[in-house]
């Protein structure tokens, strides 16, 4: 593709108007979005993959935009498996690994992140309540990490809240009926 490429991994445990909102800011900014459903060995997922997937691949297909790529092929654990994955399909010159500000400080325990620092940068986005810190700015420093913090301005939602909130305008219009038919995130509770 030889243009700078996002590669945004999500649990996305359900996808929200947030991930919806992250996935249009960066296709204004990036010539191509590529964007798939992982589990995280730190969370405890409420829904499997394959639901969690599909529901991810229904938001994106709603965009209707063809810098916005849905790729369930390249899913891993681990981000460093995601992006060799990623490399060996697309060709591109720059890679951008986007992740939430309330995940930046965990990137130091990644497996195998030496090499990550080689393939990639990272693409903040500031959640609100997870400012980057100081400290953390130094570690990325003293790590050589290349990044930048983004600008984008996102809901303050996350799919964890929406689970304990349990109310259907966090989530986007094009998943409401197939959570509601599927009883997915204990349907049930919610509220319209």
């Amino acid at each position: 593709m030889g243009k700078n490429i996002a590669l945004f991994g999500t649990s996305a445990d359900p996808p929200t108007i947030g991930h919806k909102k992250i996935l249009e800011e960066l296709s204004k900014i990036y010539a191509y979005t590529i964007s798939y459903v992982s589990n995280n060995p730190k969370k405890k997922h409420k829904e499997d993959i394959s639901i969690r997937s599909h529901l991810l691949k229904t938001l994106i297909e709603d965009f209707n935009n063809p810098k916005i790529l849905f790729n369930q092929s390249i899913s891993s654990q681990w981000a460093v498996e995601s992006i060799q994955k990623c490399k060996k399909i697309y060709e591109f010159n720059n890679l951008d690994f986007v992740i939430g500000s309330d995940l930046i400080k965990d990137i130091f325990y990644w497996k195998d992140f030496d090499k990550i620092l080689k393939e990639v940068s990272f693409f903040i986005i500031l959640r609100e309540g997870y400012p980057v810190k100081s400290n953390t700015l130094k570690m990325l420093e003293t790590y050589n990490v290349k990044f930048k913090i983004s600008t984008i301005k996102i809901p303050n939602i996350s799919s964890s809240k929406f689970r304990c909130d349990a109310n259907y305008s966090n989530l986007p219009m094009s998943l409401i009926d197939f959570i509601k038919k599927n009883n997915l995130y204990e349907s049930t509770k919610l509220v319209e």
